[in-house]
């Protein structure tokens, strides 16, 4: 993500779902203006000098959950906010990649949940049948 307005935009708009080694806020994908629809994942990581004190530190993290990311077989479409704490440093990686992967199915589901992304029932029930204006 690029800019203050998106990651704004995120933050106000998205869902949060926390595990301990992290917590990410998540929105459904929508391209930038002007930008053709290509549905990816597109994830900032945020790393505070709150949580890491030295950048080496706050670098080897970014690295750290940039390659779990990349390894992981699919990533849904979201555009979402990662924000890692110092544990990320020190919990083996397949942990690491397991948490991402559950965090970002646990999201889905939240959406999934709440009525977004489901089709309406176009059904027709029986008590409300159209009629004519000349059939009893």
């Amino acid at each position: 993500m690029r800019g203050d307005r998106e990651f704004r935009k995120v933050r106000t708009h998205g869902q949060m779902v926390r595990h301990r080694l992290f917590g990410l806020r998540i929105t459904d994908y929508r391209p930038r203006y002007g930008e053709q629809w290509r549905p990816r994942a597109i994830i900032g990581i945020v790393v505070s000098k709150k949580t890491l004190k030295r950048a080496v530190d706050r670098n080897r993290v970014r690295r750290r959950v940039r390659e779990a990311l990349r390894t992981l077989p699919t990533l849904p479409p979201c555009r979402a906010i990662l924000t890692p704490n110092a544990d990320v440093l020190r919990v083996p990686f397949a942990e690491l990649q397991t948490a991402l992967a559950a965090s970002l199915g646990r999201a889905e589901l939240k959406g999934a949940a709440r009525g977004r992304n489901r089709t309406p029932d176009r059904r027709v029930s029986e008590a409300v049948k159209p009629t004519s204006p000349g059939q009893p």
